[in-house]
């Protein structure tokens, strides 16, 4: 695996990104599409109602796995990043840094990691800023 940077750390999967999330949006998109046919030319609705839900329950799932998934590791960021900050100074993370903040934070080295916690809590930096600021990238390969 390739050294992870800034400009490369944005992860896609390929059955997931390019795959399974535009085929479950075409599905739902040709489920609306055969319920409005069927409701113009009379025919039984039940089938292609299913087949509507069943498609937005489908995409639901998908969107709400996907949040779910990160919210969990949202918080594990936090919670790692909070006890990297107790090690480092015996204090705990500023409360006034937003969790963006603190998971833009995670790839900086322990060298970086106390100076631009103060700069993104002073300047309210925003993720992306922090993540430039980054002289000494600390990769993360385990986030989906």
């Amino acid at each position: 695996m390739k050294p992870q940077n800034y400009g490369n750390y944005v992860r896609l999967i390929p059955a997931f990104h390019f795959f399974l999330v535009p085929l479950g949006l075409i599905t739902l998109i040709a489920a609306i599409v055969f319920l409005i046919l069927s409701v113009g030319s009379g025919d039984s609705l039940f089938a292609p109602l299913l087949l509507a839900v069943l498609s937005l329950m489908m995409v639901m799932t998908m969107i709400f796995s996907r949040a779910f998934a990160c919210k969990a590791q949202d918080r594990a960021i936090r919670a790692e990043e909070n006890l990297r900050h107790f090690v480092l100074t015996g204090k705990l993370l500023d409360p006034r840094l937003t969790i963006n903040q603190i998971i833009a934070l995670r790839f900086a080295s322990d060298e970086e990691f106390l100076v631009l916690c103060a700069k993104a809590t002073s300047d309210n930096a925003t993720p992306d800023h922090i993540k430039r600021g980054i002289q000494n990238w600390r990769a993360d390969y385990d986030r989906v």
